[in-house]
């Protein structure tokens, strides 16, 4: 059973996403394998920074829009320009994104288009790449 101070922690770690923020530092890290990797991560986290204080960055992420683009051809292999809410969902959730829009436009008619997947994927992803309390 877990110690007071021990739930506290837990609590403090989950509150500040630490987990969540050096998941994605090392992932980054592991796969751009920078010359400088205290820069580099110097570099992350500074941007990471700037994109909670709206300073016009995004958050360091190592998915982009490519990933989304090659993501949905997977899951359209007929290329209907369309998929079903079920691959929609299993296509993000595939890609690490937790926080998922449940109600996408096309959900009601099982019919999300390839500019909803892709809009909503990148909405997603920013999500998961600010590891940030918003202020």
């Amino acid at each position: 059973m877990a110690t007071e101070r021990e739930k506290e922690a837990a609590a403090y770690l989950e509150k500040h996403k630490v987990f969540d923020l050096m998941k994605n530092l090392t992932s980054m890290l592991f796969f751009y394998r920078p010359e400088d990797p205290k820069e580099f991560l110097i570099e992350k986290l500074e941007q990471l920074k700037e994109s909670r204080d709206g300073a016009g960055a995004k958050a360091p992420s190592l998915l982009s829009h490519a990933n989304l683009v090659a993501a949905f051809g997977i899951v359209d292999p007929a290329n209907d320009k369309h998929v079903t809410f079920a691959q929609y969902k299993q296509a993000l959730i595939s890609l690490g994104m937790k926080d998922i829009n449940e109600c996408p436009e096309g959900a009601n008619e099982d019919k999300i288009s390839y500019d909803t997947f892709i809009d909503e994927g990148m909405q997603s992803l920013e999500r998961c790449s600010a590891t940030y309390e918003p202020r």
